[in-house]
């Protein structure tokens, strides 16, 4: 599928400490097929905004993280993609920040996007179900949980494979 950069989907994701982005990249580019490993390891928000709609969103997060203070994400575990792995994070702090967007931005969500949002990080994906079932429980048979620190908003132009960063929102209440 061609797509044509100005109409381009947006992508939302979420900033992390640099510690926690550190960890999830090396264990996304040590389990990610490498021909398909585009993108950074991120954790989505929403999967496709509309272009046409970049200017109201920027506004949107720019007035959201004034007002927002970096808060904590608990990772709580692995789970299974059925092609893939992914670390599961809580937050209520998360939830309500999604949650708020999700209704400010209805009108134009795609049924993806209107799911229930289970925040996750994919460190591998596009596998063999069995290679996938075993690095699962690889990895989970000496996972202990950690805390991360959600720092702000990322915004980018899905490319067909690629994304290319627009803006990055950093939280700025204290």
């Amino acid at each position: 599928m061609l797509i044509v950069e100005s109409d381009a989907p947006l992508i939302l994701t979420l900033a992390l400490d640099e510690r926690s982005s550190a960890f999830f990249e090396s264990q996304r580019k040590r389990h990610f097929p490498a021909h398909r490993n585009f993108i950074p390891a991120h954790l989505t928000l929403f999967h496709r905004l509309p272009a046409d709609h970049t200017g109201s969103i920027s506004r949107d997060l720019a007035d959201l993280v004034e007002n927002q203070a970096p808060f904590s994400l608990d990772v709580t575990g692995l789970r299974s993609l059925g092609r893939g792995v992914a670390y599961q994070l809580t937050s209520t702090e998360l939830d309500g920040l999604r949650g708020y967007l999700a209704h400010r931005w209805a009108a134009w969500l795609q049924p993806q996007d209107r799911q229930r949002h289970r925040p996750h990080i994919t460190i591998q994906n596009k596998v063999d179900p069995d290679t996938a079932k075993d690095l699962l429980a690889h990895l989970s048979a000496d996972f202990q949980p950690f805390t991360a620190t959600a720092t702000g908003l990322n915004l980018w132009k899905y490319l067909g494979g690629p994304w290319d960063r627009l803006r990055q929102f950093p939280f700025s209440a204290r």
